[in-house]
């Protein structure tokens, strides 16, 4: 497979072959945006655990173990959608583009949203969890869009840079799952109708975005952004009506990807890599409170530890945007792909470690300083990683590379 190449002359002076255009920004800001409600949509039940925990007691299992395992899938259904769908998803985005997937994944979203506003009820769960199911869904949709939208919108050099902000929407929805559910949620009487009230807020904000991806995101620009992208769509016009109506070359498509050496070394890496991401995001409020609860033994220093732990998550995603945005911007003027990829995997390592040996200390601050360790070169690899398969894998789909390292996170997520 061939490298991403282009020539330095992008378009002709009488007759324009490629243009860059400035709604190229809104079209990434719009995915940003719906990314992100997505992304809150995963975490923000599993941050208040205790207070979910209690409001649904009526209608989870008795056995405490199997409870706690009942709420952990809220979180952990998303994971299993994404290896149900990837597939059907990858295939939508190849077959009918940019547009029609991002109104898949709204429209899921706002309504996997909207059900949750129903299900405050006690007895109640398991409209939660299926509206958790819904949003977890159209999650499928979502994950690997960043790629292919940063090659249909963008030039050859702001590539890296695209994807990253990609992204950025994801990681951000993350780190407000983190936080806000924390600050306005409390254990007591008031507590289902402050769940309330987040669910409305959650189902305004998805039926919003809802409609102005209806309304102004465009699958892709008249002329396209580079003349790698004037090839694609010139190949893609001659099959029309072949490719395009036939799961063929589809097949191969994945037949060849499955079959790259790099690509597969890259897949596993790339897999165990953001499956630890994954577990650490999920399980962050059971691993840390109870170590603090060792030494912290009233409920209010309790509480007080448990906001703690969502700006602690809240550091994890900053630092990973932090460090996606410096690591597109590097990887746009250096190309050095195998450089940083080794880079982030090293110093994951050690911020790994360094959680792992200092978690039984039972201080804050060194759980923000591992946190905000982890996050820059862990979660700031994301991007790299998508667009490092783009590159060793070029021409074939960038949608469908990225849905397959995304894929490959589940089973390593599953295993921790």
């Amino acid at each position: 497979m061939n490298k991403r190449v282009e020539p330095e002359e992008v378009h002709t002076k009488g007759d324009e072959l490629t243009r860059v255009y400035r709604r190229r920004w809104l079209t990434l800001l719009l995915f940003c945006a719906y990314s992100l409600s997505n992304a809150y949509q995963w975490i923000h039940l599993n941050i208040v655990f205790d207070v979910i925990l209690a409001n649904y007691n009526a209608s989870l299992p008795s056995e405490p173990s199997q409870a706690n395992l009942a709420i952990d899938w809220l979180s952990m259904v998303y994971m299993l959608a994404y290896a149900l769908l990837i597939l059907p998803a990858a295939w939508v985005l190849d077959r009918y583009g940019l547009r029609v997937t991002s109104i898949c994944a709204t429209s899921l979203n706002f309504i996997g949203a909207l059900m949750k506003c129903f299900a405050t009820d006690s007895n109640r769960f398991w409209l939660l969890f299926a509206g958790q199911t819904v949003c977890a869904t159209a999650q499928s949709f979502i994950l690997g869009i960043p790629a292919p939208l940063a090659a249909a919108w963008f030039g050859i050099n702001e590539l890296s840079t695209a994807t990253a902000l990609g992204v950025f929407g994801t990681q951000i929805g993350v780190a407000v799952g983190f936080v806000l559910p924390p600050l306005f949620i409390s254990k007591g009487d008031g507590m289902q109708q402050q769940l309330l009230w987040m669910f409305i807020g959650g189902a305004c904000v998805t039926g919003a975005l809802f409609l102005l991806v209806l309304l102004f995101f465009c699958d892709r620009p008249p002329l396209p952004p580079s003349l790698g992208q004037l090839t694609v769509r010139r190949n893609s016009h001659n099959q029309e009506g072949e490719t395009k109506t036939t799961g063929k070359m589809y097949a191969a498509s994945l037949r060849r990807l499955l079959t790259c050496p790099a690509f597969v070394l890259l897949t596993i890496s790339y897999g165990l890599n953001t499956g630890v991401y994954y577990a650490l995001s999920t399980l962050l409020n059971p691993i840390v409170v109870p170590e603090f609860k060792k030494i912290e033994i009233n409920s209010t220093s309790v509480d007080a530890i448990e906001q703690q732990v969502g700006w602690a998550g809240f550091t994890l995603i900053a630092a990973g945007v932090l460090g996606a945005v410096i690591y597109g911007i590097v990887l746009d003027r250096t190309r050095a792909f195998k450089l940083t990829t080794l880079s982030c995997y090293s110093l994951s390592l050690i911020g790994t470690a360094l959680f792992t040996a200092t978690l039984p200390l039972a201080q804050l601050w060194l759980v923000f300083v591992s946190m905000a360790v982890l996050g820059f070169f862990m979660t700031g690899y994301l991007p790299v990683g998508f667009e490092y398969a783009a590159e060793i894998t070029y021409p074939e789909n960038e949608g469908l590379s990225s849905g397959i390292l995304n894929a490959s996170a589940q089973p390593s997520f599953g295993l921790i």
